[in-house]
This record gives C-alpha cells, structure tokens and sequence, in this order.
C-alpha cells in the first residue's frame, strides 16, 4: 500500500504530472521505492477515483495535453493517516546472502565475481548519494523539511556504507578459503550451525 502513499508525498511537495512523477521518482523517491510509468500511471488513476487527488483545471484542450494532479484534503488525510501508524519493519531478503548460503553446499563458482561487481555498484551508490548530499544539504539548510528529507537520505547513505564494508569483508573471507572452500555433503551428516 505504499506506492500510494509515495504518489501522495510527491503531490504534497509539488503538483505534477505523470511524466513527472515518474522523472521524479526516478531521481529521488525511487532510491528506496521504485515504481514504473505504468503503476505510477495505474495509482494516480485510483487515486482520483477515491477522492485523494484531482487533475488541475488546463488552459488549453486536454487532448495530447499532460494533466497535472494535486493533492485534496483527503488525500492529505490519508497521507497523515498512514504517516502516523504503527508498522513492523519488512524482514530482510537478500538473494546475495542466499546465494552464499547455498555456496557452502555447492560450491562457490561464480559467486567471488559478482561480489565484485556488487561490490562496484554498492560504491557507486554510495557516491552519488554522498553526491546528492553535498548539492542539497549544505550546511545551514536545516528548515525541518530539510532535515527529515536528509533523515532518509541518510539512511541511504548508511545503507550503502554497510553493503561496501560488509562486501569488502566477504571478499577478504573468500581470499582466505584458498582454491577450494570446504562443502558440506550429504553424506558426510554435516549441518550447518544455522
């Protein structure tokens, strides 16, 4: 039910259009939920259905013309509902963490390389969001907009320090296993601690 909500916090900071919301969440919003043109398209028709938002009034015919939407009152209730209700953080998945898990009953062909490049990208992130924090956050800005939007910034900068430090570790690990890391077999009876 998030998406939504995502759709709602874009309106709130500024009407916009479809194509815009997809440019903008491609820029900002979409580092910690992405949608595509399609369900962000999907939802703003929803949203207009229930009342949340409408499309603004324009000057000219709106054949070919891109509508704008805004946000209604409730809309921006709905928005302030959700805000303030309690959620249970989402249990972590990561395919990279499975894939070494099952490394250590198949083998680990493959898996050192895209370490690497996981690793690459993880480090890429992490500068253009380092990035980002230097153009939109320099000091003095500190209205409470500023600091909850950097709030979230932040933790994608966290985020990202730890998938480069936890990966550069992985990485050492594998330089000690040596050519071939012990696998468990069925037949040896051994188990996993966890």
């Amino acid at each position: 039910m998030s998406l939504p909500h995502a759709i709602l916090t874009a309106l709130l900071e500024r009407p916009s259009s479809g194509l815009e919301l997809t440019r903008r969440f491609d820029k900002s919003i979409g580092y910690f939920w992405s949608a595509t043109h399609q369900q962000i398209y999907r939802e703003l028709g929803k949203l207009e259905a229930e009342g949340y938002i409408r499309a603004l009034p324009s000057e000219q015919p709106a054949r070919g013309q891109k509508k704008s939407y805004e946000v209604l009152p409730a809309g921006r209730a709905e928005l302030a509902r959700w805000t303030a209700a309690a959620q249970d953080p989402k249990p972590m998945r990561d395919t990279m963490l499975l894939r070494l898990r099952a490394s250590a009953v198949v083998g680990t062909a493959g898996i050192e390389a895209d370490l690497h490049r996981h690793l690459a990208l993880h480090q890429r992130q992490l500068a253009e969001y380092e990035e980002i924090q230097k153009r939109d956050f320099p000091p003095g800005k500190d209205t409470p907009q500023d600091r909850l939007r950097h709030l979230v910034l932040r933790a994608g900068i966290d985020l990202e320090t730890f998938w480069t430090q936890w990966l550069t570790h992985a990485l050492e690990e594998f330089g000690q296993l040596g050519d071939e890391p012990a696998v468990l077999r069925p037949e040896s009876g051994g188990r996993p601690p966890v």
